[in-house]
This record gives C-alpha cells, structure tokens and sequence, in this order.
C-alpha cells in the first residue's frame, strides 16, 4: 500500500467518522442509543478474565481453513485495503467515540460483552471478548498493550482533533505490520465466529455468501442486530425476527424451516433489497456494493456483474446543505469546456438575483 494512498484515504476516515470494527454500526436501520463517554472497564475476578481469554484462545486457535469456502487470506487483504479502512501504526482515536484504534481499526480498550443468542433455532452462541483477550489470543505480551494505551490517553488528554490529525502519520510505529495484520486475523475468525451465531444456514452458503456475512460482522460488531430486517430475511421461517418482516414469503415460511439454504435468484434478491435499504448502504455505498453483490448466487460466475447489478438500485447518500439544497454524493464527471460552465455558473447567479 502506498503511503499517500493510505494517508489520504485513513485522513479522509478521520475527518468523516468512518467507523472502525467492533466498534459501532456506521448506520443501521434502527437509531443506534447515544455513545456514552469513555469510562474504564468494571473490575472481573481473575477466574472470568482466564475463562473469557481461554475462550478466545480457543476460537483463534479451533479455526481451520476447511470451516470456510473462501480463502481467509483473500478477506484479510480485502479489510486492510485503503479503501475500506485506514492503516496506521500507532494508536490514535476513532473519530466518533475517542476510543482507541491501531491498524486497520483494531479497539484496544473494549471491555467483554455479553452477546446473548435470541434465536431459539440457532445453537451457535455468540463470542465478545475484551480487546486485551483479543490481543493476548494473536500472541502478544498484555504489558506491551498496557504501555500502549499509556501513551495513547497522555496524548489523548494534551491533543485536539486538528492535533491528531497533523500527527497521525508521523508517530513513531507501535506494531509492525505483520503484527497489525496479525490483529486483522484475529478479528476475521471472530467475526467469522459469530456470523454462524447470526446465520442459521451459514455452512450452507456459497463462499463469496461467507464472506459477505463475515464483512458485515467485522464491520458493525454487535450493532448488526439493528438490522432487523436483513436479519429476518437471511433466516426464514419462525423466530424472533420473523414477525418484524410482513411480507407473503415469510407468512409461508414460518410454517416450516427449509431442510437447504435457497439459492434461487428470487430469494437472494429480497435478502439484497434488505441491505440496499439501509442508511448504512448508501452512506458507504463503495463498500456496500463489493458486500452486497458477494450475496448473490451469481457473483462467482461474474463479479463485476454482480456489483453493476447492486450499484444500479443503490443510490448514493444525499448531503442536505445548509440553504435547504441537496446534493448527490456521487461525483458525475463533465466534459464541458471550463470556459462554458463559468459562463453557466455566472449566469445562474444571475437568473437567481433577478428572482429574488
């Protein structure tokens, strides 16, 4: 990756908010509560902090390749790519809540968090670990993080917003980058983890569908439980979600639970249409397009048709500005002269003065 590449596109991240992995939804399709202001994680007793990182220990450790269709590595360079998330070595503060992140959007302070199973026909649990279990599972030394967060809330105290921003690529590096791609794995297989906990059928579907279901994960974290919607679709039939979609299909189908995962073109539409309603489909549109397409039964066929197919119903966001105009966020290239189009601009400005 290119250091410019990264600088603007991580840059670009910082000022926009773009959120990182297990740490908010960007936008879900319920309203998300208040981020609440950082505060230390409750006291545990050292018999629930061996059990928690045992337990994550464990997931790094079970994970074979042959639990997936897709190559794990091919979902490692899509989440440390430039354009879907920032890179930097050093732990700086996520745009929206302050909280710490290092590498491709790594938290380094969340506590454990119980995620319980709502779904009665899904035996899959959930797994929430705390950061530092996170950190300790991809093998690094838990005083190393300790020194780190040290250095990060001494800074975090003396630095404003522009301060981050003018120094975020020029601290000194606190993890290399095979240490850094070492926490995207981690991440990845939990994400991975818990996309069984949210899929019932997630061993039935396609490869490029695994993938798609680990993304969202990895992404939005425990937030993927407001998409409702999505959920309810990916897992017909009876449930604590069903009653949430009213549509003839899932009147039908909560009759009985299919035996197989359909695969009929029909279906996978409807579990699409679920995503690209969502504010958080057309927020980050780029992003959504390369998940959302991996859903249909097609994409491994054609890719690119698959995301043609998406990008022609989503619509880009539209930024209300202040004057009560709107304006798409798509940039809409021109071959009009510049001559031309400052005589167009001068002569709006005209026809708008001699209305008023």
């Amino acid at each position: 990756m290119k250091l410019k590449q990264t600088f603007m596109i991580a840059a670009l991240a910082f000022g926009l908010g773009i959120p990182a992995w297990a740490q908010s939804a960007p936008i879900a399709d319920a309203p998300a509560p208040a981020t609440p202001a950082v505060a230390p994680a409750p006291p545990v007793s050292q018999a629930e902090s061996e059990a928690a990182s045992s337990s994550a220990v464990q997931m790094i450790e079970g994970f074979k390749d042959t639990d997936i269709k897709f190559d794990l590595n091919e979902l490692l360079d899509i989440l440390r790519d430039h354009r879907h998330e920032g890179w930097v070595l050093a732990a700086y503060p996520d745009p929206r809540t302050s909280q710490p992140l290092i590498g491709a959007g790594f938290s380094l302070d969340l506590p454990a968090r119980e995620h319980p199973q709502s779904d009665p026909l899904n035996p899959h649990p959930f797994l929430e670990p705390s950061s530092a279990e996170l950190w300790q599972a991809a093998g690094f030394d838990p005083a190393r993080l300790d020194d780190l967060l040290k250095v990060f809330y001494e800074r975090r105290r003396e630095w404003s917003k522009r301060t981050w921003r003018r120094h975020l690529f020029s601290l000194p590096a606190q993890i290399s980058d095979d240490e850094a791609m070492q926490l995207i794995r981690v991440g990845a297989i939990q994400a991975i983890y818990n996309a069984h906990a949210y899929c019932r059928n997630f061993d039935q579907m396609t490869g490029p569908q695994q993938m798609a279901m680990a993304q969202l994960v990895y992404q939005m974290g425990v937030n993927l439980e407001h998409f409702n919607a999505f959920l309810a679709t990916i897992n017909p039939g009876p449930g604590p979600r069903a009653a949430t979609v009213e549509t003839p299909m899932f009147v039908e189908a909560s009759q009985n639970i299919p035996a197989t995962l359909d695969q009929s073109p029909e279906y996978w539409l409807s579990v699409q249409k679920s995503l690209t309603g969502s504010q958080w489909a057309h927020k980050y549109r780029s992003r959504a397009i390369s998940v959302i397409a991996m859903l249909d039964p097609a994409y491994r066929d054609d890719p690119t048709a698959a995301e043609q197919r998406v990008g022609a119903v989503l619509r880009p966001a539209v930024v209300h500005r202040r004057h009560g105009h709107a304006v798409a966020t798509r940039q809409v290239a021109t071959t009009t002269r510049r001559g031309h189009a400052h005589k167009a601009g001068r002569s709006t400005r005209a026809h708008s003065r001699k209305r008023a």
